[in-house]
Parts: structure tokens; sequence; C-alpha cells
């Protein structure tokens, strides 16, 4: 790919994530290539040379090469000219740092040919070897640009920064300047990038700057950082989950204000609601399902300051895949709300038997 480009008199590049997590060893999911060819020329050379090329964004400079069925996104240089804090007007450029400035952390602007050889216009790669989330040149005028780097300073501290450097204070500082910017921003980019912070391995300590920063009383009123390191700690032995720690956050219209989809917000709901019941483990999953279940088990654990037992994992998963026992069938006696009441009353005492109650104990009960 990148030859095929060369090959015709341009530069190609890896750039951004997979340099970055090349060089502090971290996988990567996603390979974007920046070059100085023209949309108009990556089109040309791909189909000169038989690649697939999808005009993904033309306007922006990023066409789409399938490779082996697996899409690469290769974008052309470019140059900021003008931004609303949340888009930026750019005019295509053949160098290289033009590229580097106009993005958002030094670690993010590292470029590496096909011959593994990094080049480093704005220092990212001691920031990157050195795991410093670092914004390019002025953060204030970067956060300007666009308020969400705001919350992505956040984000990519939780996931790649190292937590006894301690926090950037320019950062910061342009943060809390800044905080005004950050109700331009669409609920949609909002809850996306939240949701990537709550998914690191440990939010907790970018969750409790961005109190008292003052951001996350910005994007969700009433939020309360408390808990979310008890979570985070009880939790370690499932998967991360975000909704679980937005769920410990607390705070108003939270679904409206992060554009929840319908299956997150059940699953929000169902985790505040049940976190405060003392249902047992069993009928905990049978009533939300093992996700929901498992982090109301996981908050309601936090909250008591009381670990969670060996086996409650297993459980839940065997309550999310139990059914009641009783069946309208087992009253031919009995129709409309007399029998809806008998079903409803059975099934309160099986929940709160933690589904050990038979069918045969329940309708001789």
């Amino acid at each position: 790919m990148c030859g095929l480009l060369e090959d015709a008199g341009h530069c190609a590049y890896f750039v951004g994530g997979c340099v970055r997590n090349a060089v502090m060893g971290v996988a990567a999911s996603d390979v974007d290539i920046a070059t100085d060819a023209s949309p108009d020329d990556v089109m040309h050379i791909a189909e000169e040379g038989g690649v697939r090329a999808v005009p993904t964004g033309l306007d922006h400079g990023t066409v789409t090469l399938v490779i082996d069925g697996t899409p690469y996104e290769v974008t052309t240089f470019r140059r900021d000219v003008d931004t609303d804090g949340r888009r930026a007007v750019v005019v295509f450029s053949t160098r290289m740092d033009d590229d580097a400035r106009r993005r958002d952390f030094t670690m993010n602007a590292l470029y590496a040919d096909r011959h593994g050889w990094v080049h480093d216009p704005v220092g990212g790669l001691r920031d990157a070897q050195a795991r410093r989330v670092r914004f390019i040149d002025d953060p204030v005028q970067r956060i300007r640009e666009d308020y969400l780097r705001a919350l992505r300073f956040f984000r990519f501290s939780a996931w790649y920064a190292d937590p006894d450097l301690g926090w950037d204070a320019d950062a910061l500082a342009a943060i809390a300047e800044t905080l005004d910017g950050l109700h331009t921003l669409s609920a949609e980019r909002v809850g996306a990038e939240t949701l990537k912070l709550l998914s690191a391995p440990n939010p907790a300590p970018a969750v409790s700057v961005m109190a008292r920063v003052g951001v996350l009383a910005r994007l969700i009123p009433g939020a309360d950082d408390t808990m979310i390191g008890p979570v985070v700690h009880m939790g370690d032995a499932v998967p991360a989950d975000p909704i679980t720690r937005l769920a410990a956050l607390g705070g108003q219209d939270v679904g409206d204000r992060l554009r929840l989809s319908r299956n997150q917000q059940k699953q929000l709901d169902a985790v505040r609601s049940l976190s405060g019941s003392t249902r047992g483990f069993r009928a905990l999953g049978y009533l939300a399902g093992v996700a929901a279940a498992q982090g109301a088990a996981i908050l309601r654990a936090a909250t008591m300051h009381t670990p969670l037992p060996g086996g409650w994992q297993d459980e839940i998963a065997t309550g999310a895949d139990t059914k009641f026992p009783v069946t309208a069938a087992d009253f031919p006696d009995l129709q409309g709300p007399a029998l809806g009441q008998r079903l409803k009353a059975l099934k309160q005492d099986w929940l709160a038997s933690d589904l050990s109650l038979t069918k045969e104990a329940l309708l001789g009960g």
C-alpha cells in the first residue's frame, strides 16, 4: 500500500494511533496512512494498481483502500484554515509538519515509513515513550479548534498516561479556561467519548481530575466521582463495563446528555435500581441479564463496602438462564386478574428465595 504510493512518486506514512501504540508496545486496531498525494491521485493510483478505492471523505482528504478485505484510510496531508470548535475547514498540503500541527496530542503526531523509521515533527516520540499526554503547541488553541479535545485529554490519559508522572498543568489550565465550549458539543460526541474513557482499565484518576477541573459537572450535572474508584476496584474480576461505571457517577438526565442507546439506557436504569435491592445473585441475573446484574452487584458491593463472594458471577449466569417454573397452565381454574395476581405472588416468593423454590414447593405453598 505504501509502496504503491511511493512508486508513483509520493510519500506515504503510517500515522497516529498505530504508530503511537507500536512505540508503547500496545496492540493497535486501526491502521491509517498519511500522504502528500491528493485524494484524486490516491484514487487514480489505487485503480492503476488494481486496489479497490472508496471515496469515503474526499472533502477532508480521505480515501479508503480495501486490500484483502481489510480497509485502510489514506488521508492527504492537511492544514486547518478555519475552525468553529467542532469542525475544521481544511486545505490539502504536501508538508508533514502542516499535518502534524493540526493534530491534538504530540503522541498522536508520529509518522512511520514502511521500513519502520519514525518521523517526529512535534516531539511526540519522547512523550509516547514516557507515556505523557501533552497537547501540541498551545493547549488553549488546540481545544478551541475542537472542544472535544478537552474530553479526549482525559480519555487518552486514562488509557495511555503514566500515573506517576502527574497531570500536565498547562493542559488542565487550558481545559479550565475553555469549559464554556463544552456546551457546543453534540450529545452523541460527548457520549461516545465518555464511554471510551469509562472503558479504560482504570478511569478513576481521570474522572476525579475531571471533577476537580469542573468538566464532570458540565457534562453530567449532579454527577459525583466518589464511587468510581471503589466500583473499578470491586469489578476488577470482570471486563470493564462503562455503563456500570456511569451508574456509579449518578447525575441527572444522563441518557439524554450522553445520547445513550435504548439498550444502554435500559442497562443503566437496571444497574441503578437493582444496586439498591437485597435480591440474591440468581434473582439479579433473572431480572436483568448478565451485564446489568453484574453491574448492580458490583455497585451494591462498592456502596456497602462489602466484598463480592466467590462464585457470584456463576450465580448471576445461572439466574439469567433460569425460567420461572410456574405457568398459567398450572391454574386451570383461574383466569383474568385472579390468575395474574396468583402468578405475580408466586414469582415474588420465587425471587425472594433467590430462585431456589421448586415448582412443587411453589404450588404446594
